[in-house]
């Protein structure tokens, strides 16, 4: 879960400063869109579109940006038929990631990041071989403002199974089913979300000590998550923050 939540954390920083919003913008409508298809343009009926509706609208997506995504994969519009795919694969130090895909073109796709895995050091693995070392779990950072304990008094109740400090806030870790639930809660009780999301959470982080090898994981990693088909990347790398910190120094 450590080297998840820093490489989340890693992303947060970036995307802060990252002034490539189009491409945010893109991702999300492109999730929006596929959610809706998949389970109907309902928010308070489809628990993936709720969850990508709210973090669109935390990116700050405009209303009818978003309203038009869901149009679009309800049928309402015309529009692009996305396929969900992942691929499998490993880093420099054995280090194994997921990338998750939304696609227009499979064949284009697949080239295409076999060949950013091959240009970063990296590997692609057959399906299954890498994401039975991860589990799916919903994420909930939240506004550190408020204490431990109310935090946790809060989500237990609504079926969170752990709360752990995480930077200036608390990362909520649930069962995916749980997810809405727990921030159905948390928005009941007044408590601040930053933002949600279902995550694979590797079940063994390898540590990368080295600040070498960590800078070459990092930049395969931000290679994948620069492709405009990519939606996510997990890995089970853990850098230390000391590591982390020599790096965002660079």
């Amino acid at each position: 879960m450590s080297g998840h939540s820093k490489w989340a954390t890693t992303k947060h920083r970036k995307a802060a400063v990252d002034k490539a919003r189009g491409k945010l913008f893109a991702k999300l409508i492109r999730q929006i869109e596929v959610a809706a298809r998949e389970g109907g343009g309902d928010v308070d009926v489809n628990a993936t579109l709720r969850t990508m509706y709210e973090k669109a609208r935390a990116a700050s997506v405009p209303m009818d940006t978003i309203e038009r995504a869901i149009k679009r994969g309800t049928g309402e519009l015309e529009g692009v038929h996305y396929e969900a795919i992942s691929y499998e694969g490993y880093g420099h130090g054995g280090v194994a990631i997921v990338v998750e895909c939304l696609t227009d073109n499979k064949n284009r796709t697949g080239a295409d990041i076999r060949s950013i895995f091959g240009r970063n050091g990296g590997s692609m693995a057959e399906p299954g071989s890498v994401l039975w070392q991860f589990d799916r779990v919903g994420q909930i950072y939240v506004d550190g403002s408020v204490d431990e304990d109310t935090v946790m008094m809060v989500v237990l109740d609504a079926g969170a199974e752990d709360v752990v400090k995480d930077d200036d806030g608390w990362l909520v870790t649930c069962q995916p089913a749980q997810l809405q639930a727990t921030i159905k809660a948390l928005n009941s009780a007044n408590i601040g979300i930053n933002s949600n999301e279902l995550a694979l959470v590797a079940s063994n982080p390898i540590s990368i000590e080295d600040e070498s090898d960590a800078r070459k994981v990092i930049k395969l990693i931000e290679a994948l998550d620069d492709h405009d088909d990519v939606q996510n990347v997990w890995s089970n790398f853990d850098i230390p923050d000391s590591v982390l910190a020599a790096i965002d120094e660079q």
